[in-house]
């Protein structure tokens, strides 16, 4: 995009965007004469990807802003009023909005709700902060058209981001979201009106217990064995943060009413937007839940427990036999909980006909082996919990299979279907009785994995990110994934390749093989897959909400090795695969 271009982007947001912070912002940037920073700023428009928008808090139209916020809105107003011709003729549609703890959260929360009100809607708008797994279940409570939630998830500080939601409690999927996108690309106008106009008219509604008490009973409900938890809760100590996000009101509350001891960091504890204690507020990340490995250390607790700042991401450490805490990968707790799950199915027998897990295509494929071996299915959906979500619906539309698990690589699980989206305050609840279980049973989390990686095969999942911001950025990832669609790879560390998963043109072929391609069913994504001899998987895939590509590693070891040797084996290969991945992204950056 040209410089003229850019500047007649930049005058046409300063004469639209009402709030004087990011209006100011640019107007100073247009009297430097800032062509970098401006051409950053407006070569292009946030679009939505597998998490909607997200981007930088700023004014432009590549920034998170009152601006965007605005326009994204009334094209999803357009757009469901035209999906449900009647409802809106009838002012029959509503939508539920919630916000996390980040900066302008509540402002564009706020700004969303008063949109969809003018729009014709009931916008039902809750009056603090509330984790994104309660908006999708606010809008399944209330029999909602169309849900929002303010959020940049697990991203640092200077983020925020707005997903959309479906009347089911999912996030928006095909075709909505490229519909979505289309009327938001056609506004030329913005409805809104103000606070007290909108309660006057009812349009605006505000609530809080009225969803929280339900949503904490369905998460109590989802438990297996509350006499269990009943007659020995005190026996279990667990440390927790919320990472100055959303998660310690609910958390400690479902916990609490349990009987659970539960200690928050306290320095981590109330929400902030500028995550003071860590430089990201991820629970996948070591340094984030330092704090709480040192409380827990300090007084000795069974488990450690985290959740990002929407509390959809659900993170632990638990100690070795040396009270030492060991983080749990996301992986690894996914297993541990499918595997909970069913054993406690199977043992209470509550285990349905065609009972089904989810998991994304870079999720361990460690699951699988435990599903199989209990006579579960286990169903592949592309990375994003909308797809998870998206199966749910399928199951339950047409038949043949029903959930009761789904979870990713990324800390996202889900162990109930009031909710249609990841849940970390769920995960929390089930990750403690679990906890407890296993120590009935005499052993630890740590325990009851070695006996899996015995009776499955060992599994190591490594993960390589690197960042390419900016205009090239963007060539750049794309010239990465087409030379490795194009040129492809015949073999990974001495590891021959007898598989290609590309899920961009949706096909599997052999590359020794490759004119012999069979089609996929799933949904086009730009998603690359290598499945080595012996098991082991490679995949590539840019973010859908962030400027990188991430290449995901499973590593997997057949059963009957010894341990020691496996995990040697894994260390070796997980190497050398990481050494050849540098090479290819050092040469394209």
């Amino acid at each position: 995009m040209d410089r003229e271009m850019i500047y007649r982007r930049a005058g046409e947001y300063v004469k639209e965007e009402q709030n004087p912070v990011f209006r100011k912002e640019v107007e100073d940037l247009i009297a430097a004469q800032n062509d970098a920073e401006l051409t950053d700023r407006f070569y292009q428009s946030l679009e939505f990807g597998t998490g909607g928008l997200r981007g930088i808090i700023g004014g432009g139209t590549n920034r998170m802003n009152t601006f965007m916020i605005n326009r994204a809105t009334q094209g999803l107003a357009n757009y469901i009023c035209k999906t449900f011709p009647e409802k809106a003729a009838a002012g029959r549609l509503s939508a539920a909005v919630a916000f996390d703890s980040r900066h302008y959260s509540d402002v564009f929360a706020e700004a969303t709700a008063l949109i969809l009100a003018a729009n014709g809607f009931t916008a039902y708008l809750f009056t603090g902060l509330r984790p994104t797994p309660e908006l999708s279940f606010a809008i399944r409570t209330l029999g909602c058209d169309t849900g929002v939630v303010v959020t940049a998830s697990h991203n640092p500080p200077q983020y925020n981001g707005y997903k959309a939601y479906w009347n089911d409690g999912a996030q928006v999927t095909e075709p909505h979201d490229a519909g979505i996108i289309r009327e938001v690309q056609a506004v030329t106008e913005v409805k809104t009106m103000t606070k007290e106009e909108a309660l006057a008219a009812g349009r605006l509604v505000l609530i809080d217990k009225t969803i929280d008490g339900p949503y904490q009973a369905m998460i109590r409900s989802k438990l297996f064995r509350p006499a269990l938890i009943q007659e020995k809760a005190k026996e279990v100590s667990i440390v927790y943060t919320p990472l100055h996000g959303t998660g310690a009101m609910h958390v400690e509350k479902v916990l609490g009413s349990l009987g659970l001891t539960v200690q928050t960091v306290p320095e981590q504890r109330e929400p902030d937007g500028d995550f003071p204690t860590v430089e990201k507020p991820n629970p996948e990340e070591a340094p984030a839940l330092k704090m709480a490995v040192e409380l827990a250390e300090k007084q000795k607790a069974d488990v450690v427990m985290a959740t990002d700042p929407d509390a959809d991401r659900f993170g632990g450490a638990v100690p070795d036999k040396d009270g030492r805490f060991v983080l749990i990968s996301g992986n690894q707790m996914g297993v541990l909980l499918a595997d909970y799950i069913i054993l406690s199915r199977k043992e209470l027998g509550t285990m349905p006909a065609g009972a089904a897990i989810v998991r994304s295509i870079v999720t361990s494929p460690m699951v699988d082996r435990i599903a199989a071996r209990n006579g579960v299915a286990c169903t592949e959906c592309l990375t994003g919990f909308k797809w998870i979500a998206s199966c749910m619906r399928d199951f339950e539309t047409k038949g043949g299979n029903t959930y009761i698990f789904g979870f990713e690589e990324s800390y996202g699980y889900n162990v109930e279907t009031e909710v249609r989206d990841k849940d970390g305050v769920s995960a929390a609840a089930m990750c403690a009785e679990m906890t407890l279980y296993w120590r009935s049973q005499g052993k630890s989390l740590l325990e009851r994995l070695q006996d899996l990686y015995l009776e499955y095969g060992y599994f190591e999942d490594r993960a390589i990110s690197k960042s390419f911001p900016g205009i090239s950025g963007g060539e750049t990832m794309r010239k990465i994934m087409e030379k490795l669609r194009t040129e492809g790879l015949r073999s990974i560390a001495g590891k021959k390749v007898v598989r290609i998963r590309d899920v961009g043109n949706s096909v599997l072929f052999d590359p020794a093989n490759p004119e012999k391609k069979e089609p996929l069913a799933l949904p086009k994504s730009n998603v690359l897959q290598f499945f080595l001899e012996g098991g082991s998987v490679v995949s590539a895939r840019p973010s859908g909400t962030e400027p990188k590509i991430k290449f995901y590693i499973n590593i997997a070891s057949e059963p009957g090795i010894p341990l020691e040797t496996a995990e040697e084996q894994a260390a070796a290969l997980g190497g050398r695969i990481e050494q050849e991945i540098h090479a290819i992204l050092e040469n394209a950056g």
